[in-house]
Protein backbone atom coordinates (compact mmCIF):
# COMPACT_ATOMS: atom_id res chain seq x y z
CA UNK A 1 0.00 0.00 0.00
CA UNK A 2 1.10 3.32 -0.55
CA UNK A 3 1.31 6.24 1.32
CA UNK A 4 -2.02 8.32 0.22
CA UNK A 5 -1.73 11.31 1.96
CA UNK A 6 2.41 11.56 0.24
CA UNK A 7 0.94 10.33 -2.71
CA UNK A 8 -1.41 13.59 -3.37
CA UNK A 9 1.41 15.86 -2.02
CA UNK A 10 3.57 14.70 -5.06
CA UNK A 11 0.91 14.34 -7.12
CA UNK A 12 -0.16 17.75 -6.84
CA UNK A 13 3.38 19.18 -6.70
CA UNK A 14 3.74 17.52 -10.24
CA UNK A 15 0.28 19.35 -10.84
CA UNK A 16 1.81 23.12 -9.57
CA UNK A 17 5.57 22.50 -10.95
CA UNK A 18 4.40 21.19 -14.32
CA UNK A 19 7.16 18.56 -14.12
CA UNK A 20 8.37 15.21 -12.52
CA UNK A 21 12.00 16.46 -12.09
CA UNK A 22 10.92 20.45 -10.34
CA UNK A 23 8.36 18.64 -8.08
CA UNK A 24 11.16 15.74 -6.90
CA UNK A 25 13.64 18.38 -6.47
CA UNK A 26 10.91 20.68 -4.10
CA UNK A 27 10.19 17.35 -2.17
CA UNK A 28 13.51 16.40 -1.88
CA UNK A 29 12.77 13.15 -3.09
CA UNK A 30 14.08 11.23 -5.94
CA UNK A 31 12.30 12.10 -9.20
CA UNK A 32 12.00 7.62 -10.21
CA UNK A 33 9.78 7.94 -6.12
CA UNK A 34 7.95 10.49 -8.08
CA UNK A 35 6.82 8.39 -10.95
CA UNK A 36 6.49 5.40 -9.46
CA UNK A 37 4.15 6.74 -6.79
CA UNK A 38 1.72 8.13 -9.97
CA UNK A 39 1.88 4.95 -11.79
CA UNK A 40 0.65 3.48 -8.55
CA UNK A 41 -1.93 6.15 -7.62
CA UNK A 42 -2.99 5.62 -11.75
CA UNK A 43 -3.12 2.13 -10.65
CA UNK A 44 -4.99 2.26 -7.74
CA UNK A 45 -7.65 4.51 -8.87
CA UNK A 46 -8.33 3.05 -12.33
CA UNK A 47 -7.68 5.94 -14.44
CA UNK A 48 -4.92 7.85 -15.71
CA UNK A 49 -3.82 11.27 -14.32
CA UNK A 50 -1.58 12.82 -16.15
CA UNK A 51 -0.42 13.09 -19.90
CA UNK A 52 3.34 13.04 -20.11
CA UNK A 53 5.09 13.52 -23.47
CA UNK A 54 8.85 15.23 -23.40
CA UNK A 55 8.20 18.67 -23.12
CA UNK A 56 5.35 18.56 -20.61
CA UNK A 57 2.96 17.14 -18.52
CA UNK A 58 -0.49 17.73 -18.92
CA UNK A 59 -3.87 16.66 -16.49
CA UNK A 60 -6.70 14.48 -17.91
CA UNK A 61 -10.11 15.52 -17.36
CA UNK A 62 -10.12 12.65 -14.14
CA UNK A 63 -6.65 14.14 -13.01
CA UNK A 64 -8.27 17.30 -12.86
CA UNK A 65 -11.17 16.05 -10.49
CA UNK A 66 -8.18 14.60 -8.68
CA UNK A 67 -6.25 17.30 -8.40
CA UNK A 68 -8.93 19.78 -7.22
CA UNK A 69 -10.12 17.54 -4.36
CA UNK A 70 -6.21 16.07 -3.65
CA UNK A 71 -5.98 20.15 -2.89
CA UNK A 72 -8.75 20.54 -0.81
CA UNK A 73 -7.89 17.75 1.48
CA UNK A 74 -4.31 18.94 1.74
CA UNK A 75 -5.54 22.52 2.77
CA UNK A 76 -7.36 20.73 5.20
CA UNK A 77 -4.96 18.58 6.93
CA UNK A 78 -2.82 21.39 6.77
CA UNK A 79 -5.00 23.57 8.77
CA UNK A 80 -5.73 21.33 11.13
CA UNK A 81 -2.13 20.59 11.77
CA UNK A 82 -1.63 24.35 11.96
CA UNK A 83 -4.46 24.84 14.29
CA UNK A 84 -3.10 22.11 16.61
CA UNK A 85 -0.02 25.06 17.20
CA UNK A 86 -2.15 27.88 16.79
CA UNK A 87 1.11 29.91 16.25
CA UNK A 88 2.18 31.61 12.83
CA UNK A 89 5.23 30.90 12.53
CA UNK A 90 4.15 26.99 12.28
CA UNK A 91 2.92 27.66 9.00
CA UNK A 92 5.24 25.81 6.35
CA UNK A 93 5.08 25.30 2.65
CA UNK A 94 5.25 26.93 -0.86
CA UNK A 95 3.12 29.59 -1.41
CA UNK A 96 2.23 30.66 -5.75
CA UNK A 97 1.33 34.09 -5.80
CA UNK A 98 0.61 35.86 -9.25
CA UNK A 99 0.44 39.98 -9.26
CA UNK A 100 0.98 42.72 -11.99
CA UNK A 101 4.79 43.80 -11.84
CA UNK A 102 3.43 47.50 -10.81
CA UNK A 103 2.12 45.74 -7.19
CA UNK A 104 4.97 43.94 -6.93
CA UNK A 105 7.57 46.66 -7.12
CA UNK A 106 5.55 49.63 -5.42
CA UNK A 107 3.64 47.67 -2.27
CA UNK A 108 4.42 44.12 -2.01
CA UNK A 109 7.85 43.56 -2.32
CA UNK A 110 9.31 46.96 -0.24
CA UNK A 111 7.24 44.95 2.37
CA UNK A 112 7.90 41.16 2.25
CA UNK A 113 10.70 41.13 4.93
CA UNK A 114 7.96 41.73 7.23
CA UNK A 115 6.17 39.06 5.92
CA UNK A 116 8.99 36.63 6.22
CA UNK A 117 9.16 37.80 10.09
CA UNK A 118 6.02 36.52 10.72
CA UNK A 119 6.30 33.10 9.05
CA UNK A 120 9.90 32.45 8.42
CA UNK A 121 8.86 28.74 7.00
CA UNK A 122 6.54 29.88 4.02
CA UNK A 123 8.14 29.40 0.51
CA UNK A 124 7.02 32.31 -1.47
CA UNK A 125 7.16 31.93 -5.44
CA UNK A 126 6.07 35.04 -7.12
CA UNK A 127 4.94 35.17 -10.40
CA UNK A 128 5.11 38.85 -11.89
CA UNK A 129 2.64 38.92 -15.03
CA UNK A 130 0.37 41.77 -17.23
CA UNK A 131 -2.72 39.46 -17.78
CA UNK A 132 -5.61 37.81 -15.94
CA UNK A 133 -5.08 34.58 -15.03
CA UNK A 134 -7.10 31.84 -15.44
CA UNK A 135 -6.47 30.11 -11.78
CA UNK A 136 -8.63 27.30 -12.01
CA UNK A 137 -6.13 26.22 -14.81
CA UNK A 138 -2.91 27.44 -13.63
CA UNK A 139 -0.89 26.04 -10.71
CA UNK A 140 -1.07 29.52 -8.74
CA UNK A 141 -2.84 29.50 -4.92
CA UNK A 142 -3.83 33.13 -5.05
CA UNK A 143 -3.51 36.01 -7.60
CA UNK A 144 -3.34 39.82 -7.14
CA UNK A 145 -5.48 41.52 -9.92
CA UNK A 146 -6.28 45.15 -11.28
CA UNK A 147 -9.99 46.16 -12.49
CA UNK A 148 -13.72 44.10 -12.30
CA UNK A 149 -13.95 40.33 -12.51
CA UNK A 150 -16.41 39.05 -14.00
CA UNK A 151 -15.57 35.37 -13.30
CA UNK A 152 -18.18 34.10 -10.71
CA UNK A 153 -16.20 31.02 -10.35
CA UNK A 154 -13.77 33.05 -8.12
CA UNK A 155 -13.68 34.81 -4.71
CA UNK A 156 -12.32 38.51 -4.54
CA UNK A 157 -11.36 40.51 -1.68
CA UNK A 158 -11.10 43.88 -2.32
CA UNK A 159 -7.61 45.47 -0.87
CA UNK A 160 -8.43 48.64 -2.66
CA UNK A 161 -8.13 51.01 -5.23
CA UNK A 162 -4.91 52.15 -7.24
CA UNK A 163 -5.30 55.91 -7.70
CA UNK A 164 -4.07 56.60 -10.91
CA UNK A 165 -2.58 60.15 -12.59
CA UNK A 166 -2.29 61.77 -15.91
CA UNK A 167 1.02 62.88 -16.61
CA UNK A 168 3.41 63.63 -19.66
CA UNK A 169 7.34 64.50 -19.88
CA UNK A 170 8.43 67.97 -20.16
CA UNK A 171 9.68 67.66 -23.45
CA UNK A 172 5.96 66.50 -24.43
CA UNK A 173 4.10 69.51 -22.98
CA UNK A 174 6.83 71.90 -24.54
CA UNK A 175 5.79 70.42 -27.92
CA UNK A 176 2.17 69.91 -27.44
CA UNK A 177 0.73 71.79 -24.64
CA UNK A 178 -0.67 71.09 -21.37
CA UNK A 179 -4.48 70.69 -21.94
CA UNK A 180 -6.58 72.54 -19.66
CA UNK A 181 -10.13 70.64 -20.41
CA UNK A 182 -10.76 67.67 -21.71
CA UNK A 183 -11.82 69.04 -24.81
CA UNK A 184 -8.11 69.89 -25.56
CA UNK A 185 -7.16 66.25 -25.45
CA UNK A 186 -8.59 66.19 -29.17
CA UNK A 187 -4.86 68.09 -29.90
CA UNK A 188 -2.78 65.20 -28.07
CA UNK A 189 -1.33 61.90 -28.25
CA UNK A 190 -1.21 59.42 -25.71
CA UNK A 191 0.69 56.19 -25.19
CA UNK A 192 -2.55 53.59 -25.20
CA UNK A 193 -2.79 50.77 -23.06
CA UNK A 194 -3.76 47.62 -24.67
CA UNK A 195 -6.49 45.25 -22.73
CA UNK A 196 -5.22 41.94 -21.74
CA UNK A 197 -8.40 40.50 -22.18
CA UNK A 198 -9.20 42.07 -25.65
CA UNK A 199 -6.16 43.17 -27.13
CA UNK A 200 -7.73 46.63 -28.07
CA UNK A 201 -7.15 49.90 -27.37
CA UNK A 202 -8.48 51.26 -23.90
CA UNK A 203 -9.41 54.60 -23.98
CA UNK A 204 -8.14 57.47 -21.27
CA UNK A 205 -10.99 57.40 -18.30
CA UNK A 206 -11.72 60.23 -15.38
CA UNK A 207 -13.36 61.14 -12.68
CA UNK A 208 -15.68 64.37 -13.32
CA UNK A 209 -18.31 64.92 -10.92
CA UNK A 210 -18.20 61.78 -9.00
CA UNK A 211 -18.83 59.91 -12.59
CA UNK A 212 -16.72 57.62 -14.62
CA UNK A 213 -16.15 59.63 -18.07
CA UNK A 214 -13.92 57.92 -21.26
CA UNK A 215 -11.55 59.93 -23.53
CA UNK A 216 -10.66 59.27 -27.04
CA UNK A 217 -6.97 60.21 -27.50
CA UNK A 218 -5.32 59.78 -30.34
CA UNK A 219 -2.08 57.40 -30.44
CA UNK A 220 0.85 55.94 -32.40
CA UNK A 221 2.31 53.57 -29.69
CA UNK A 222 0.23 50.91 -27.85
CA UNK A 223 1.97 49.00 -24.82
CA UNK A 224 0.75 46.24 -22.54
CA UNK A 225 3.14 46.30 -20.04
CA UNK A 226 3.10 48.91 -17.27
CA UNK A 227 6.84 49.26 -17.22
CA UNK A 228 6.90 49.90 -20.69
CA UNK A 229 4.21 52.02 -20.28
CA UNK A 230 6.12 54.24 -18.23
CA UNK A 231 9.26 54.32 -20.09
CA UNK A 232 6.70 55.99 -23.17
CA UNK A 233 5.96 58.40 -21.56
CA UNK A 234 9.19 59.40 -19.72
CA UNK A 235 10.69 59.35 -23.64
CA UNK A 236 7.89 62.29 -24.14
CA UNK A 237 5.84 59.73 -26.69
CA UNK A 238 2.65 61.07 -25.27
CA UNK A 239 0.12 61.05 -22.12
CA UNK A 240 -0.22 58.68 -19.87
CA UNK A 241 -2.51 57.21 -17.01
CA UNK A 242 0.18 55.25 -14.44
CA UNK A 243 -1.13 54.65 -11.14
CA UNK A 244 0.06 57.09 -8.74
CA UNK A 245 2.40 54.89 -6.57
CA UNK A 246 4.28 54.22 -9.79
CA UNK A 247 4.66 57.86 -10.86
CA UNK A 248 6.02 59.09 -7.61
CA UNK A 249 9.60 59.45 -8.37
CA UNK A 250 9.22 60.89 -11.33
CA UNK A 251 6.82 63.32 -10.55
CA UNK A 252 8.98 64.47 -7.74
CA UNK A 253 12.07 65.00 -9.74
CA UNK A 254 10.12 66.44 -12.55
CA UNK A 255 10.60 64.35 -14.91
CA UNK A 256 6.69 63.60 -15.08
CA UNK A 257 4.28 66.57 -14.77
CA UNK A 258 0.80 65.86 -13.85
CA UNK A 259 -2.15 67.37 -15.89
CA UNK A 260 -5.49 68.16 -15.75
CA UNK A 261 -5.08 67.73 -11.76
CA UNK A 262 -8.97 68.57 -11.12
CA UNK A 263 -10.31 65.22 -13.61
CA UNK A 264 -8.51 62.29 -12.13
CA UNK A 265 -8.50 59.01 -13.65
CA UNK A 266 -11.18 56.70 -12.35
CA UNK A 267 -8.74 54.50 -9.21
CA UNK A 268 -8.40 50.70 -10.63
CA UNK A 269 -9.97 48.32 -8.33
CA UNK A 270 -7.12 46.01 -6.61
CA UNK A 271 -8.08 42.58 -5.35
CA UNK A 272 -7.17 39.13 -4.21
CA UNK A 273 -8.53 35.84 -5.90
CA UNK A 274 -8.76 32.46 -5.33
CA UNK A 275 -10.99 30.04 -6.82
CA UNK A 276 -14.38 28.85 -5.09
CA UNK A 277 -13.68 25.15 -5.53
CA UNK A 278 -10.59 24.71 -3.87
CA UNK A 279 -9.99 24.63 -0.10
CA UNK A 280 -8.48 27.97 1.38
CA UNK A 281 -5.09 27.28 2.95
CA UNK A 282 -3.98 28.70 6.28
CA UNK A 283 -0.91 29.62 3.90
CA UNK A 284 -3.23 31.59 2.06
CA UNK A 285 -5.24 33.14 4.62
CA UNK A 286 -2.22 34.16 6.08
CA UNK A 287 -0.66 36.26 3.05
CA UNK A 288 -4.00 37.62 2.47
CA UNK A 289 -4.67 39.23 5.76
CA UNK A 290 -1.16 40.30 5.38
CA UNK A 291 -1.80 42.01 1.55
CA UNK A 292 -4.58 43.81 3.77
CA UNK A 293 -2.46 45.53 6.35
CA UNK A 294 -0.10 46.36 3.62
CA UNK A 295 -2.41 47.89 1.72
CA UNK A 296 -4.41 50.04 4.27
CA UNK A 297 -0.92 51.68 4.29
CA UNK A 298 0.77 51.62 1.12
CA UNK A 299 1.07 54.88 -0.94
CA UNK A 300 -0.99 55.46 -3.66
CA UNK A 301 -4.00 52.80 -2.59
CA UNK A 302 -7.13 53.98 -1.31
CA UNK A 303 -9.80 52.96 0.76
CA UNK A 304 -13.39 51.84 -0.40
CA UNK A 305 -16.28 52.29 1.28
CA UNK A 306 -17.84 49.29 3.35
CA UNK A 307 -19.06 46.35 0.84
CA UNK A 308 -20.82 43.36 1.39
CA UNK A 309 -19.23 40.59 2.44
CA UNK A 310 -20.57 36.86 1.42
CA UNK A 311 -18.50 34.62 3.62
CA UNK A 312 -17.15 34.79 7.35
CA UNK A 313 -15.50 37.31 8.97
CA UNK A 314 -11.89 35.73 8.90
CA UNK A 315 -11.93 35.11 5.38
CA UNK A 316 -14.27 38.08 3.92
CA UNK A 317 -15.01 37.76 0.45
CA UNK A 318 -17.07 39.79 -1.53
CA UNK A 319 -18.81 38.60 -5.29
CA UNK A 320 -16.42 39.21 -8.49
CA UNK A 321 -18.98 40.50 -10.08
CA UNK A 322 -19.71 43.74 -7.78
CA UNK A 323 -17.80 46.34 -9.73
CA UNK A 324 -16.82 49.93 -8.67
CA UNK A 325 -17.87 53.70 -9.12
CA UNK A 326 -15.95 56.68 -8.37
CA UNK A 327 -17.84 57.56 -6.11
CA UNK A 328 -17.21 54.67 -3.64
CA UNK A 329 -14.03 56.18 -3.43
CA UNK A 330 -12.89 57.68 0.19
CA UNK A 331 -10.55 60.36 -0.49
Amino acid sequence: MIDRVQAMRIFVRIVDTSSFTRAAESLEIPRATATTTVQALESLLGVQLLVRTTRKVTLTTEGAAYYERCAQILAAIEEVESGLFNRPENLRGRLRVAMPGVIAASVVVPELASFHALHPHVELALGVNHRALDLTGESVDCSIELGDLPDSRLLVRRLGWLDRVTCASPAYLARFGEPRHLDDLSSHVAVSWLSAQSGRRMDFDFCVAARASKAKVSSFVQVDDEHTHLACGLEGLGLIQPGRATAAPYLASGQLIEVLPKCRPAPVAVSVTYVKSRQISPRVRAFVDWLAEVFEKAPGVVRTVATRWVESPSWPVVDSTQGGQCERVVR
